[in-house]
């Protein structure tokens, strides 16, 4: 049964996630992205990572997502007719990727994941805890470093939109 979901789920994100940069209509592509967010904590469901889930939908679907299309709305953008012209680049590019990844495939050996959490960790202690602990021993440096890339990417966004008055 949950190797049927997985496949459902990541057909469903990968055709979904293939819509989001083909359609033509900003909100159809904003929609198209909701349902593979959704989909995507779906796979977290099925890693027993619910708490990934929860933020996933949370933060991605219900705010992001939420944000973007206010934005799309408000800005009334319209149809984007450029970048259907690029199919040629768009295609190698994808062809040189996925022969990577076949490459990848074949070379790599499935072996089970190593870390310092087993399963059995994870259900006794919970799965927030046992995120939060990795998060702020192991992870620390990355996710400071993450976080003053966003604070930049904030100061960087809120400096371009700022109006100059003209006197």
């Amino acid at each position: 049964m949950a190797q049927v979901l997985f496949f459902y789920f990541g057909a469903i994100v990968v055709g979904t996630a293939a819509l989001v940069v083909t359609l033509r209509n900003p909100v159809y592509s904003a929609m198209s992205l909701l349902i593979t967010f959704f989909h995507v904590a779906g796979l977290f469901v099925l890693l027993n990572a619910e708490f990934i889930a929860a933020i996933q939908v949370l933060v991605y679907a219900g705010a992001i997502l939420v944000l973007y299309l206010f934005v799309v709305m408000l800005l009334n953008l319209k149809r984007e007719e450029r970048y259907h012209q690029q199919y040629l680049l768009g295609a190698l590019l994808g062809a040189v990727i996925l022969t990577e990844l076949v490459l990848i495939l074949f070379r790599t050996r499935f072996q089970p994941a190593i870390g310092a959490y087993t399963p059995a960790q994870i259900q006794a202690i919970g799965n927030t805890e046992a995120v939060g602990k990795a998060l702020f021993t192991t992870y620390l440096l990355p996710f400071e470093v993450a976080s003053l890339v966003l604070l930049v990417a904030m100061i960087g966004a809120i400096v371009l939109a700022k109006r100059v008055v003209q006197p």
